[in-house]
């Protein structure tokens, strides 16, 4: 049988080499969970959408992907996805090194 595929997002840490991910960078282990928030205040990018392992901040969804997601998690929807660390070479450049994934979360019984 088919089954649909749950993602909804697979991108690269933008502008992780300004932010604290070398802090946690031990950490960030392959499906490592990482959280998304809207920063509709941005003022580079109105759809600006942070990457948080735990407290800390480790860049952005990259602006050519946020715009549905950032308007979903603006009003409020950010609760129906789930995001991972899936993609983990630290012998690239800083903004190629982690890649993550956002899917939806399967709520069926």
């Amino acid at each position: 049988m088919y089954e649909r595929s749950r993602n909804i997002l697979d991108c690269h840490i933008a502008g992780f080499n300004y932010y604290d991910g070398l802090d946690v960078l031990k950490k960030l282990k392959l499906g490592a969970v990482v959280t998304l928030k809207s920063e509709p205040e941005n003022p580079y990018d109105p759809n600006a959408i942070s990457i948080y392992y735990k407290t800390t901040k480790l860049g952005y969804v990259p602006r050519a992907k946020n715009a549905l997601l950032s308007d979903l998690l603006y009003f409020g929807y950010g609760s129906v996805f789930e995001a991972r660390i899936n993609a983990r070479n630290l012998e690239t450049h800083p903004e190629n090194q982690f890649r993550i994934v956002v899917k939806i979360k399967d709520n069926r019984r």
